[in-house]
């Protein structure tokens, strides 16, 4: 990701994670005025090679399982702090129906109904938003919203909904689609 060390993140590429090939990608537009939090209310990771197994089940589970060309986040997030590339900042993910080509999703790794993530992905998450931006992918004006918010879902967990509700970008009324421009 060009400009990492800007991003005061570490970045593990799907090369270093061990990411099947896409099936297929769709270029995206950027920069995205929305993001969506999830969590994956699967296993939790605190270390490198954890969540290196992680994100190989979950690659699994979305094109095996579900069907997808790939994962279906952006981005993933582990206890470790490390930021995994799923399908990046310029490709259409499959992490919110409806919303997939107008948003980027962060998605952190395990299940927040009960409990919050450490601070070490609270704040890798933070920092791939500010990177976002930085790197001219994400709206300054953006709208953060849960998964929850356009999906009768749980996620991103409980805890974690409440959190992200208290972030200055959070809005509380229902995402609108951009109209495209001609």
């Amino acid at each position: 990701m060009a400009g990492k060390e800007d991003c005061n993140v570490t970045l593990v590429t799907r090369d270093e994670w061990h990411a099947r090939p896409p099936k297929n990608t769709t270029h995206m537009n950027t920069p995205v005025g929305i993001v969506f939090i999830h969590h994956t209310a699967m296993s939790e990771c605190e270390n490198q090679s954890s969540c290196t197994l992680e994100m190989q089940k979950i690659q699994n589970f979305h094109m095996d399982t579900r069907g997808w060309d790939d994962i279906g986040y952006n981005f993933l997030i582990g206890e470790d702090g490390r930021v995994y590339e799923g399908r990046g900042w310029d490709r259409v993910g499959a992490h919110t129906l409806g919303w997939n080509n107008v948003s980027v999703a962060f998605s952190v790794m395990g299940n927040y109904t009960h409990k919050l993530p450490n601070t070490a992905a609270l704040n890798a998450v933070n920092s791939m938003i500010e990177c976002g931006i930085q790197m001219g992918k994400i709206t300054k004006d953006y709208k953060m919203y849960g998964h929850r918010d356009v999906r009768p879902t749980e996620c991103p967990g409980q805890m974690l909904y409440d959190l992200i509700k208290t972030w200055p970008n959070f809005d509380p009324n229902p995402p609108v689609k951009p109209t495209p421009s001609s």
